[in-house]
């Protein structure tokens, strides 16, 4: 029996699918693999791919209106993040950190410092950088904060 859980991949450079699977399959909790493109997927009963438009922001606006309160999206994309928090889903970026009602004002405040700083307006010509490399750690923290979340929404579907 599947779970009444599921979570959304925003599949576009998400490096935690294989992750997700796994946890995923540990919990019995279908998986929707979103994207504008076909990707390899694994072969299972749980796992199901959406392929949607390549229209600007077609994989962020099927994720946002096909998530729920039983919902976990997993998405670096903080205005995708936003979305789903405001309808209810619970929101995990790629590095396992979180997104929530309480820190996403801060999160599209500082990408917008950041997409102003990198557009030039630091005075240096935009030469900021971008995010850090993704590392073991990160993976480390993504895959505990995974199976975390996963138990809570578990609790609020019973």
């Amino acid at each position: 029996m599947t779970s009444p859980l599921n979570i959304l991949v925003d599949a576009d450079a998400c490096p935690v699918k294989e992750e997700v699977y796994k946890v995923a399959f540990r919990h019995t909790v279908p998986v929707t693999v979103v994207s504008n493109a076909r990707i390899r997927l694994p072969e299972h009963p749980l796992i199901s791919r959406q392929i949607v438009s390549d229209a600007f922001d077609a994989a962020d606006d099927w994720i946002a209106e096909n998530c729920t309160t039983l919902s976990l999206v997993i998405t670096g994309d903080i205005l995708l993040a936003d979305r789903c928090l405001k309808a209810g889903a619970s929101v995990l970026g790629h590095n396992g950190k979180p997104f929530t009602l309480a820190s996403i004002g801060g999160a599209i405040a500082t990408r917008a410092i950041m997409a102003d700083l990198r557009a030039g307006g630091d005075g240096l010509g935009g030469n900021i950088g971008g995010p850090a490399p993704f590392s073991k750690t990160d993976r480390s923290r993504f895959l505990s904060s995974l199976d975390e979340v996963l138990v809570r929404l578990a609790r609020r579907a019973i």
